[in-house]
């Protein structure tokens, strides 16, 4: 049995998520479907280092799934993105160790959320990113998002009816870029993200910017645990998968 990994990128706009839901279109059923066609396997189980949301996208996404087939692994892409949606991209294969599985063995992720900070946006790329049409303050929120480094309790920045009871994460390294001028890129590089976690950072830095939350607030607003201090839950299409190490 070989154990074949994959690293995938694709565009969330059409899909329910990456989790195989009954009746409606997913990445992680819509890849599967095509593997069975190219290995004629019985079942395939791709595991994914996480699940993304609905419209929620993926640069670096890593999925593994085990297989019988003697096809050469470099061949697997070319095969699976003939049969799989244009919105989505097989961008490597490797063959890894059994024992190897995509979220147990993972170290670190980062997500980018993406801001456009023009007057009046895009239509082009309304499906990739977020418009906030005031103009934000993005020297606060660089120190803003220092300040979420660490290990912390990170209760007041999950969504109601999270499953996980554990609400401590670690984020090793965070970041705020300005780019072309009007574009704003959030990144965080932690251990794992609570549900909604990067969207509710991101809306509070986003307070920030727009002056309603003092940078040197941050601090107190994570300690609190309280939901109702930190920023609103920014849309998904902003968000993006970027990379996952191990």
């Amino acid at each position: 049995m070989r154990n074949i990994k994959l690293t995938i990128e694709y565009d969330g706009k059409d899909f329910n998520g990456w989790q195989k839901q009954p009746n409606k279109l997913n990445i992680q059923g819509e890849i599967e479907r095509a593997i069975q066609e190219i290995t004629k396997e019985e079942k395939i189980e791709l595991n994914a280092s996480g699940r993304t949301d609905a419209g929620v996208h993926a640069l670096g996404q890593v999925a593994n799934f085990k297989t019988n087939s003697k096809m050469p692994v470099e061949k697997f892409p070319i095969a699976i993105n003939t049969k799989v949606k244009k919105s989505i991209v097989i961008k490597n294969a490797e063959e890894v160790p059994e024992r190897f599985h995509s979220r147990y063995n993972c170290k670190q992720k980062t997500y980018r959320y993406i801001i456009n900070n023009s007057e009046y946006g895009s239509a082009i790329y309304r499906n990739q990113e977020y418009h906030v049409p005031i103009k934000l303050d993005v020297e606060e929120m660089k120190k803003a998002v220092k300040f979420f480094e660490g290990e912390h309790d990170f209760k007041g920045f999950k969504a109601s009816g999270t499953s996980s009871k554990n609400s401590v994460r670690k984020i090793f390294k965070t970041k705020v870029e300005l780019h072309d001028d009007s574009r704003i890129y959030i990144e965080l590089t932690g251990s794992g993200f609570l549900y909604n976690m990067v969207r509710i950072i991101s809306g509070t830095l986003v307070d920030v910017g727009l002056g309603k939350i003092k940078a040197e607030d941050i601090p107190e607003i994570i300690l609190s645990g309280d939901r109702q201090m930190a920023g609103k839950t920014l849309p998904p299409q902003g968000l993006y998968l970027l990379k996952v190490e191990y």
